[in-house]
């Protein structure tokens, strides 16, 4: 079954704008804010994605009342199991080529591609935006048509992942890829200014438009106010978290700062537990510390903001050993911001960058480096005003800075630019 969201009155518009995603709506923000910024502004915008996930797919339709533009699901599996065996045949054919005979192939880029591609050659538009590695893809082909197309880098996905993971990556197509699209693309843009330097200098290409994924400093309004995580509210609170629960996502340095620390506090992680993570917990974390870690399970984009307003420090430990990790401000950084967190950080470029603009509000540390995480912790935790203090400077960064309110200029700035150039 094809299926399409859309919302708002009809409107006349003369420019349209395809953003290509080939992934769940529900679960990328970024592409919300960006399509739902360009609707407002008058143009007609579609974002061509997939639908993989039974519960996922279920959300992105609650969503459709609030949208202010059109989704259309390339491929919905959920409907076709005929269809969801030919994709993962295909899939698997594509990495089998690449892991014996080294082989790369578009077919590696996600189960959307073929689909995505013509989805997106039947719908004439202005401007094509990519935000995946099967859209970058696409985006390509429709380079070579004559079409304006543009590339958000969210994620730098050639320089993306550990070392061992990216041996079944097609590394040297994804570059091809990124290269294509940062040097002929129309519109470009990326999530600070330290990957913005990095592309221009890897890629020769100009610098992509900085754009940091942040969120409405109106969805402060929402806030509600409840302490449903917290158990004791006269204890500091420090908060993380991800999709996913489990190793290799920066757990491993606040675990091991734990015994180190001089104060009390509680620990609230949130996310869907990894297989195994509750023993890999377990035997990492100090006995003392057991009854003081909360594991809380994911809630709505919509709940988000006030599950983690409720607590007293964000914690954003991401490695630097992995550029596009190292490079990027992430969602979780900008998160803690908003909802008015003090930040302890690990010293990656990006979040470097968030702290120059926050004086105050963020304390950084070595990645790895536990002792010096338990310190920065400490200072925070042993004072309420320096705590106060902090939670003051994150959120006048926010308002000056870190709020998708300051981010829509520079993206409606650089889409009128584009649609201002030739084609190709």
């Amino acid at each position: 079954m094809r299926a399409r969201l859309e919302h708002g009155p009809a409107r006349k518009v003369n420019t349209n704008i395809v953003i290509l995603t080939g992934n769940h709506l529900c679960n990328n923000p970024r592409v919300i804010k960006e399509a739902s910024t360009l609707a407002n502004a008058g143009y007609g915008v579609t974002v061509v994605g997939a639908w993989f996930d039974w519960g996922l797919k279920a959300r992105d339709l609650a969503m459709q009342k609030s949208l202010p533009f059109v989704f259309e699901p390339a491929i919905d599996v959920t409907e076709n199991m005929l269809c969801r065996l030919q994709v993962r045949a295909t899939a698997k054919v594509a990495a089998t080529a690449h892991r014996f005979a080294r082989f790369e192939s578009r077919d590696q880029l996600g189960y959307a591609y073929r689909r995505l591609r013509a989805a997106a050659s039947r719908r004439p538009a202005e401007l094509y935006i990519a935000h995946s590695e099967a859209a970058m893809a696409v985006a390509v082909d429709l380079l070579h048509k004559g079409r304006r197309v543009g590339v958000d880098v969210e994620d730098w996905f050639s320089e993306d992942l550990p070392l061992e993971a990216r041996k079944a990556r097609p590394i040297r197509l994804l570059r091809k890829l990124e290269s294509k699209l940062l040097t002929s693309g129309r519109y470009t843009s990326c999530t600070s200014r330290a990957m913005s330097e990095a592309l221009a200098s890897e890629f020769g290409c100009p610098k992509p438009t900085v754009i940091y994924n942040a969120f409405p400093w109106s969805d402060r309004k929402d806030l509600d106010g409840v302490f449903q995580d917290r158990r004791d509210r006269r204890v500091p609170s420090i908060h993380w978290f991800s999709q996913t629960l489990g190793p290799g996502r920066g757990l491993e340095d606040l675990i091991a700062a734990l015994p180190l620390l001089k104060h009390e506090a509680e620990i609230h992680l949130r996310g869907k537990p990894a297989s195994g993570f509750e023993r890999w917990l377990a035997q990492r974390t100090p006995e003392a510390w057991r009854r003081r870690i909360n594991v809380h399970g994911l809630v709505s984009n919509a709940e988000l903001l006030s599950r983690i307003a409720e607590h007293d420090i964000g914690f954003a430990g991401e490695t630097p050993l992995i550029r596009s990790r190292d490079l990027t401000v992430t969602n979780k950084s900008l998160y803690y911001v908003l909802a008015g967190l003090a930040v302890v950080a690990s010293e990656t470029a990006g979040q470097k960058e968030v702290a120059e603009q926050a004086p105050g509000g963020v304390s950084l540390y070595p990645s790895g480096n536990s002792v010096k995480l338990a310190a920065s912790l400490d200072v925070l935790l042993g004072s309420s005003d320096a705590l106060r203090q902090a939670k003051i400077a994150v959120l006048a960064a926010a308002a000056r800075t870190f709020c998708w309110e300051r981010q829509e200029e520079q993206l409606l700035r650089s889409v009128h630019h584009a649609l201002a150039t030739p084609a190709a």
